[in-house]
């Protein structure tokens, strides 16, 4: 049931963010140049990619103490549709008020119900991470099909607003899902007690819809966002600091230790990893040779590529991580963060190499270099992120995991924001042609610095895996 919920859930987030930064290029930053235009749409991309996940820190609060975790999932929900049918408006302050509603609605359902997930299994059960694994496909399910019918065909064909609609529709399917089936979680994550009053249920919600107008003025101002997620990833480090030592237990206080370690790892790979909507949309339009001899392609088809190969190999290594297991050679948390970032980095490599020696006479790569990448990249994901989920609900303590599923994604938050300043600058430099978004040496550069980026973090992690794994007093 979970599945279905979150399936549809991300059918409207990946729909909708497989078209965001070109529409938003094309149909608000039209009157600058083409990379100015792109430089803009990366940076709204990112301030919104950054703070779907910054709010995910008060969506775990208010599940943890307000609401519970059903309502927050519903209430979610409710707002994120909403958004999704205002980003249909032609003016650009209307738009930005409705990425603010789906900022606050993700920030409640999306930490929220990756919680139940791991509620759903008693601590010590083997079987959490494969659960997990089984979940993750769900989202990557809706996030193969989204870009393909919100982008690819009704964006393509019709405008890039009405995909837009699609991806609401979804949305409203996914809170039907969670509504009517919510019965088979058996009172897992229902609000008890003082929990369960109405009235504190309307209150958190006229408090959300009150905080879309500092999210509209953050998504208009980009600097003052990377401010406020510095400030907010320095509360968090001393908040779980603090909570450890308050506990009186000296393994709480190295689990969180360990949890804030890993929650770096976590930043530079998606940082790293999210050029996908963004870079790497507008690389696949102007510098991918898309003709692949039986068709030409649409170059949103890309932003399916992810998800594609994680239902295709996420079995694979759901498998794998158990038949390891049971062979006492499962490589630890810390190890398998440090794959991942080896995979970011190999991944970029595989373009950068493909830039230099495998141009056609246009100037563009073959289209299966780009999906190799896409490959490798989702090969590192699988080794990071279902881990990272099990991880937190696993080094919390048991009160503050809603919390600490808002941590991890704050933690991605930051990496959201950072991807969008990295894309921002990868879109410059001079393009060859008018009609392209930067030049390809450009993209060569900095995806060349994010390979180094991502070989240092993954050597670091890797020998620093002992010390980690220690700090964690046997969670696997």
């Amino acid at each position: 049931m979970l599945f279905s919920a979150e399936f549809w859930e991300r059918f409207c987030y990946y729909g909708m963010r497989a078209v965001l930064a070109p529409y938003v290029a094309i149909a608000f930053f039209d009157h600058l140049t083409a990379e100015e235009a792109a430089k803009q749409a990366s940076l709204t991309y990112g301030g919104y990619t950054s703070m779907v996940y910054m709010t995910a820190i008060m969506g775990g609060y208010v599940a943890d103490r307000l609401i519970g975790y059903q309502r927050s999932i519903i209430l979610g929900g409710i707002m994120m549709a909403v958004g999704m049918f205002m980003l249909m408006a032609p003016d650009l302050k209307t738009f930005l008020f409705g990425l603010a509603f789906i900022v606050m609605g993700n920030g409640l359902f999306k930490p929220n119900i990756s919680t139940i997930v791991g509620k759903l299994y008693e601590p010590g059960d083997p079987r959490r991470d494969s659960g997990f694994t089984i979940f993750y496909m769900g989202i990557n399910l809706g996030g193969a099909l989204a870009p393909i019918i919100c982008a690819t065909i009704i964006g393509a064909i019709w405008g890039y607003q009405w995909g837009f609609l699609a991806a609401g529709i979804g949305m409203i399917f996914g809170v039907m899902v969670f509504q009517l089936q919510k019965s088979w979680l058996e009172g897992v994550g229902k609000a008890e007690n003082e929990q369960a009053s109405w009235s504190r249920l309307a209150m958190v919600a006229a408090g959300a819809v009150l905080l879309v107008i500092p999210a509209f003025y953050l998504l208009s101002n980009s600097e003052a966002l990377g401010r406020l997620l510095g400030v907010m990833m320095f509360g968090l480090i001393a908040y779980f600091l603090y909570s450890g030592f308050q506990s009186g237990d000296k393994k709480q206080l190295h689990r969180y230790i360990a949890m804030l370690l890993l929650f770096v790892a976590n930043t530079v790979f998606w940082a790293l990893f999210e050029q996908a909507g963004s870079s790497l949309n507008f690389f696949a339009k102007d510098h991918v040779n898309l003709d692949i001899g039986i068709a030409t392609i649409h170059f949103t088809l890309f932003q399916s590529a992810n998800s594609v190969f994680i239902i295709l190999f996420a079995p694979v290594l759901a498998a794998l991580w158990l038949k390891l297991d049971k062979q006492e050679a499962n490589p630890s948390i810390p190890r398998k963060f440090a794959l991942g970032l080896l995979g970011a980095a190999l991944g970029f490599y595989i373009l950068v190499f493909a830039i230099q020696f495998m141009q056609d006479a246009n100037g563009k790569i073959p289209a299966y270099m780009l999906a190799l990448c896409y490959l490798i990249h989702t090969l590192g994901e699988l080794c990071l992120s279902p881990i990272g989920l099990s991880m937190v609900t696993k080094l919390a303590k048991p009160k503050e995991v809603g919390l600490a599923m808002g941590g991890w994604f704050l933690s991605i938050a930051m990496a959201q924001y950072l991807a969008g300043v990295i894309a921002s600058v990868a879109t410059s430099g001079g393009s060859e042609s008018g009609h392209a978004v930067g030049s390809i040496a450009q993209y060569s550069d900095v995806f060349m610095q994010l390979v180094w980026l991502g070989l240092g973090g993954a050597l670091i992690y890797f020998l620093a895996a002992p010390a980690i794994t220690r700090l964690m007093h046997g969670v696997k």
